[in-house]
């Protein structure tokens, strides 16, 4: 399955020294991320990378940008959001003998290819997906929670003493 923005770089174009490479989605490709990741919109999806050969894999360093229109967890409402994230990435060859390798706070995200390529639009458009906030509320969700009958956590009583505010109230 070819990905909705897919930017290959070729890896025996890739050598030691860096090389800037600058991708940027078309209306088509956002539009079908915006559907993959379910937002209502993907304004803008831009990245820089660093490229350059390691002795353990690929590197890509840089930095990922969007606009986007997320829909309020709560009321559906539009929520515009910008996203602005660096990247630290490790492609690597997939092997079926690869052993399992240790990885330290310093250590890059590591992700695998298959054949003489590495996916560059595919990262960038990853790393704007985790940015993304999984649950988004707008100005007015604790308004409609609230309307609703939905208490909010500083609200909720918990322990032996949990029942002792209803009580009062009652007298």
């Amino acid at each position: 399955m070819t990905p909705e923005f897919s930017r290959t770089e070729r890896v025996d174009t890739i050598g030691e020294r860096e090389r800037t490479v600058t991708i940027t989605a078309d209306a088509t490709e956002r539009a079908a991320l915006a559907t993959r990741f379910g937002l209502l919109s993907v304004d803008r999806l831009d990245a820089d990378f660093a490229v350059r050969r390691e002795s353990s894999g690929i590197s890509a360093r840089g930095r990922v940008t969007a606009a986007v229109v997320q829909a309020c967890s709560v009321t559906g409402e539009p929520l515009p959001v910008r996203i602005d994230e660096t990247a630290a990435l490790r492609f690597v060859a997939e092997s079926p003998d690869a052993e399992e390798v240790e990885l330290d706070s310093e250590s890059l995200d590591t992700i695998p290819y298959e054949g003489g390529a590495i996916d560059l639009g595919e990262a960038a458009a990853e790393t704007m997906a985790l940015a993304l906030d999984p649950f988004p509320r707008g100005p007015n969700a604790a308004a409609t929670l609230k309307a609703a009958g939905v208490v909010s956590e500083d609200e909720v009583a918990t322990g032996p003493l949990a029942g002792l505010k209803a009580l009062l109230a009652k007298k």
